[in-house]
C-alpha cells in the first residue's frame, strides 16, 4: 500500500524527486508545498501546490510524510530552514535510496535524505539527515557525511572520511583517506582535498586550497 507523500518545494529539484518517489518507491506524492509568498500556480504535474503555512489543514502530520525537495541553496540552509520547522510541527519525513544504487546492508541513512542512481556506499558508512548524494558518487568504508550536506555527481570520498555539516561538494572532487572536512565548507569541481579543511572557507584546486578572504557563505548556488 502507497503511503501518501508532500513534496515540499515546487522546482526543478521537486520535480525530480516526484519522477523518482513515483516510479522508485512505495510513496505517493500526494502534493507540492512552497511558502505563500512564493506560490504562483496551484496545480503542478496534476497535483495541487499548497501554501506551505496552511499544509497542516490539509495535511496534518499523522497524514502524510515530507520531502524538503531543495538543493543547495544558502549552501544548504534553505533545506534545512524547511526541514526543522517542519519537524518541530510534528512531521515524519521520507528518505529516497535509487534501486540502481549500490549500498551496503550496514550503511545507516538518515531521514529528509535522497541517494541517486549509481552512488556506491559502503560497509559503516553514516549518512546524516538532510543530505543529497547526486548520482554516481563513492563513499568509501567508515565515511561519515554529516547532516544537511550536498555532494553532486561523482565525487570520491575515500574510507574513513568527514564531511562537515552543511557543507557542499562539488562535481568529481576527491578525498583522501581519513580526511575531515569542516563545516560549511564549499569544496569546488575537481578539487583534489588531501588534508583537513577549516570551516566556512572554499576550496578549490589539487591539491585543494582555501581561497583568501572568501567566505563560503558568499557563494551562490
Amino acid at each position: 500500500m502507497s503511503r501518501p507523500l508532500v513534496l515540499i518545494g515546487a522546482g526543478e529539484m521537486a520535480r525530480i524527486a516526484l519522477e523518482y518517489f513515483e516510479h522508485d518507491s512505495d510513496y505517493d506524492v500526494v502534493a507540492f508545498s512552497v511558502e505563500r509568498a512564493h506560490l504562483k500556480d496551484t496545480e503542478l504535474e496534476g497535483r495541487p501546490v499548497l501554501a506551505y503555512e496552511e499544509l497542516a489543514s490539509r495535511y496534518a502530520p499523522g497524514d502524510a510524510e515530507l520531502f524538503v525537495a531543495i538543493p543547495a541553496t544558502g549552501l544548504n540552509r534553505l533545506r534545512t530552514r524547511f526541514y526543522l520547522d517542519a519537524k518541530a510541527r510534528g512531521y515524519r519525513f521520507a528518505s529516497y535510496v535509487s534501486s540502481r544504487a549500490f549500498v551496503w546492508r550496514n550503511v545507516e541513512i538518515g531521514e529528509n535524505s535522497f541517494i541517486f542512481e549509481h552512488n556506491v556506499v559502503q560497509p559503516f558508512v553514516t549518512v546524516g539527515n538532510n543530505c543529497i548524494l547526486w548520482s554516481g558518487n563513492h563513499v568509501g568504508h567508515r565515511t561519515v557525511v554529516r547532516d544537511h550536506v550536498f555532494v553532486a555527481s561523482h565525487a570520491v570520498i575515500s574510507g574513513f572520511c568527514d564531511i562537515g555539516e552543511s557543507s557542499f561538494v562539488g562535481v568529481n572532487a576527491t578525498f583522501n583517506d581519513g580526511v575531515k572536512v569542516a563545516a560549511d565548507n564549499v569544496i569546488g569541481s575537481g578539487a583534489l582535498v588531501v588534508r583537513d579543511t577549516e570551516p566556512g572557507k572554499v576550496y578549490v584546486g589539487s591539491p585543494a586550497r582555501a581561497l583568501p578572504d572568501r567566505s563560503s557563505l558568499d557563494v551562490r548556488f
